[in-house]
């Protein structure tokens, strides 16, 4: 039984050490073994062998992506409320939501993010915090209009243009953008504009307003013939309200109720307590100065624009989005591409390392052969090293413009391109004629500047009111009732204790309005600045900002056209580029299979295929480096003709709601 038990353990060993060096055997072919072409897509997952404890354990110690909370459509508006008192209490705003949108977590299978360009845009569009604060341009010009309409001036919407990340991958691509304005100082600070400028705009919304006191006084007197008690007091009681109300013509609208009740203690007053209400309207109304809805309404026109504005900035911010999206997926693909290259290569420069080894141990070649491609080994290995830098660079780049918030287990993903190349672009078969015809149809700066434009005209014919002198037409009419009841104190017999006022409140208020005490007036004021320096100035400089603003526009349209120029160039520079590239990585694969074949029968040796791999392998660099040039210029050129949206299939209302509903075609 023991020798049995010696022979088992002794084949269990056996077993054990063929298994370890059948190991020992794979792992080091596997090292070793030459790797392919690189293919022109990535190739469908297979199915991954059985991990062991050691990435069992690895994999678990990582951290592992939290679940998404559903992201509804962005959607605020300005509060409406029947409740009576919601005018005078401050309103809300939802509160933010930074969570990732789910379709990050989809597009995540066996522990990496597997992207296309489509997806890219997508996840841009639902996390990008550019577009997210940007969206809140739009209930922001919502509230300005609406202030507009109470009389209020314009505060304006901010549409100034973000990009958002640079590219990340060292690469220099074709093509400008436009660059953003900034705000013009002064020596004495910001320099203000004339803009808006003219007769001031009264507040629309009416006021109504209450005031009342109560009073007691007692008064000493010397003298009792004047009110016949030493001690006179007396107690008042008034109350008054006020409705005023401007209106868009420029009308002014005040009604004016006043009540008073007045008792004492004098035996000389016919009525005590003594009942007095007063009644007056009064209109005025503006003949020059701040006459008319063109005058009283401008800041309203101004605020419409302005909502057309922000509409026309936010699908120019969109596609600046897009275009710097694009930019960085294909600066992605250049380093994803860039490392298979830089790995093909280090894995021929070990494998030539490991025959050169065996064929100095039998001394077929000398160790300076061996020292040589030690070198190469170290200097492939340092490429690999930086390569894998930049891919995970831009791995964190685009990350960070595709999520709302850090998630550290999507910050330790690894991202991989799907599509590694575009297809083709329609504008790339255009003349430079149609491509400036399209863009003059597409480009929201067009249009944006037309707003403008339209907005400084309107505005040159506005402040033309504020010359005129201010003639204004009044009227004016009022009613007033007394009633109060005998004093009992006063004698009867008395001429001055008689009267024929009524004594009860109803009748005194119904003679206030029934025309029995009528006050009434008509007329007319004029108010002449005998000189009107500063608005004269005003008018003169606000014709030539409008001049300005034409030679603006202008420059405007130079610099579209030249954009579009300089995007084309950038275009036929980057194919021509490919082109020369692309022929120079079939020549350096035609050397490297030449100097295999050479190789084989002894005419070269180990070394020079090395070089001739390593040679394959920089032109291989150079033409996937074109290819994302190109790629980035065709974004650029679409960008230029303003067609970004379109080639791409993002709809401005997903845009809008943050919430891509489906990806078109």
């Amino acid at each position: 039984m023991r020798h049995r038990s010696d022979a088992g353990n002794m084949v269990q060993k056996i077993l054990s050490m063929i298994g370890a060096a059948g190991l020992l055997v794979s792992t080091t072919f596997a090292q070793t073994a030459p790797a392919g072409s690189l293919p022109s897509a990535p190739a469908a997952p297979q199915q991954s062998p059985v991990p062991t404890i050691a990435q069992q354990a690895q994999a678990a110690a990582q951290p592992q992506p939290q679940p998404a909370v559903y992201q509804g459509p962005f959607h605020i508006e300005l509060p409406h409320s029947h409740n009576p008192l919601a005018p005078y209490m401050p309103s809300t705003v939802p509160e933010l939501n930074l969570q990732n949108s789910r379709r990050l977590y989809d597009l995540i299978q066996d522990g990496k993010l597997r992207i296309s360009l489509r997806d890219a845009i997508a996840l841009a569009l639902e996390n990008n915090l550019t577009l997210a604060a940007f969206r809140y341009n739009f209930p922001i010009a919502q509230a300005d209009l609406q202030r507009t309409k109470a009389g209020g001036t314009v505060n304006g919407v901010n549409t100034s243009i973000t990009q958002t990340t640079p590219s990340g991958f060292a690469a220099s691509g074709g093509g400008g953008g436009s660059a953003a304005s900034s705000a013009t100082a002064g020596s004495g600070g910001i320099v203000l504009s004339t803009l808006g400028a003219g007769a001031a705009v009264p507040p629309f919304d009416p006021l109504l307003i209450f005031s009342g006191f109560v009073q007691h006084t007692v008064t000493p007197e010397p003298n009792l013939s004047q009110v016949g008690v030493e001690l006179f007091k007396q107690n008042n009681i008034e109350v008054q309200s006020q409705y005023q109300q401007y209106f868009p013509l420029g009308t002014y609208l005040q009604v004016n109720y006043t009540g008073f009740r007045s008792a004492n203690n004098s035996p000389f007053f016919a009525v005590n307590p003594e009942l007095n209400s007063n009644f007056t309207i009064y209109l005025q109304q503006p003949l020059l100065y701040g006459f008319g809805l063109a005058s009283n309404e401008r800041f309203i026109h101004i605020a419409k624009r302005n909502l057309q504005t922000t509409d026309l900035a936010f699908q120019q911010q969109v596609i600046a989005t897009v275009t710097d999206i694009e930019n960085l997926y294909w600066d992605l693909v250049n380093a994803y591409q860039d490392v298979q290259v830089k790995t093909r290569s280090l894995e021929y420069a070990n494998q030539t390392l490991t025959d050169d080894q065996k064929q100095l141990e039998l001394q077929n070649i000398p160790a300076m052969q061996v020292t040589k491609d030690q070198s190469a080994v170290a200097t492939s290995e340092g490429d690999l090293t930086i390569a894998k830098a930049t891919l995970r660079h831009n791995e964190l780049v685009i990350k960070n413009d595709l999520t709302r918030t850090d998630d550290p287990s999507i910050d330790e993903i690894p991202v991989i391109p799907l599509d590694l190349q575009g297809g083709p672009d329609p504008n790339e078969s255009q003349t430079i004629t149609q491509l400036i015809d399209e863009a003059m149809k597409n480009r929201p700066e067009v249009a944006i500047f037309r707003n403008a434009a339209e907005v400084q005209r309107q505005s040159l014919k506005d402040i033309n009111s504020e010359l005129l002198p201010q003639l204004n037409l009044y009227g004016y009419y009022g009613g007033t009732g007394t009633a109060g009841p005998i004093n009992p104190n006063c004698n009867p017999k008395e001429a001055n204790c008689t009267t024929t006022l009524p004594a009860d409140f109803s009748s005194m208020f119904v003679n206030t309005f029934n025309y029995s005490a009528p006050q009434y007036e008509v007329g007319v004021s004029l108010t002449i600045n005998l000189r009107n320096r500063i608005v004269k100035a005003d008018q003169f400089r606000a014709v030539l900002a409008y001049r300005q603003s034409q030679i603006a526009q202008e420059q405007q349209q130079k610099s579209l056209r030249f954009d579009i120029r300089d995007s084309q160039f950038a275009l036929v520079q980057a194919q021509a580029r490919v082109a020369a590239t692309q022929k120079a990585r079939d020549l350096a694969q035609n050397t490297f299979d030449i100097a295999k074949k050479e190789q084989d029968i002894g005419a070269m040796s180990r070394y020079d295929t090395l070089i001739a791999e390593q040679g394959l392998a920089v032109a291989e660099s150079a033409f996937f480096t074109a290819q994302t040039l190109y790629e980035k210029a065709k974004a650029d050129i679409d960008r230029a003709t303003g067609t970004t949206l379109d080639r791409t299939g993002v709809s401005i209302d997903d845009a809008k709601s943050g919430v891509v509903a489906q990806s078109r075609p």
